[in-house]
């Protein structure tokens, strides 16, 4: 199954769900623009509509799509429009981008839920819209934490 979302540095959120078991494979990319083909500095210009986002592929016998969306909840601050951390723009945001009907609604459920929940003060910003064309960033951006040793 494939689940896609934006919350902040594509690499930060790539490395959180690398460590989740039943998370099968990753990859960073750009979706949810209106340019074709977004290279990692058209999208920096905050004017191609992109977010940078993390696709992953997970195997439902081991985690759940919910399980899948706690960790991007527990990963980023979703209450903070189009930035995370020191990171600004668009590009940024907090966006949940389904893949089906069930993703939707479980998306919003849990959206609900944790805004409810009281753990934020502030409200929860995040986008849930339908997932569009996802262009694979380039490959120095795979994997980067790895990559760098940083992890």
């Amino acid at each position: 199954m494939k689940a896609t979302f934006g919350a902040g540095c594509f690499w930060c959120v790539e490395h959180e769900f690398t460590k989740v078991k039943g998370i099968t494979s990753t990859s960073v990319g750009y979706m949810g623009g209106h340019m074709k083909n977004p290279t990692y500095e058209d999208v920096c210009t905050d004017e191609t509509g992109h977010a940078e986002v993390v696709q992953v592929e997970y195997d439902p016998s081991q985690i759940s799509y919910r399980k899948v969306l706690d960790v991007f909840w527990n990963c980023h601050n979703p209450t903070t429009l189009n930035r995370q951390g020191p990171d600004i723009g668009t590009q940024y945001r907090s966006v949940i981008f389904y893949h089906d009907q069930e993703q939707e609604k479980e998306a919003r459920k849990s959206k609900e839920e944790l805004q409810n929940s009281g753990k934020y003060q502030n409200k929860i910003v995040t986008d849930v819209v339908p997932a569009s064309e996802y262009y694979v960033a380039e490959g120095y951006h795979q994997k980067y934490y790895q990559k760098c040793g940083i992890v």
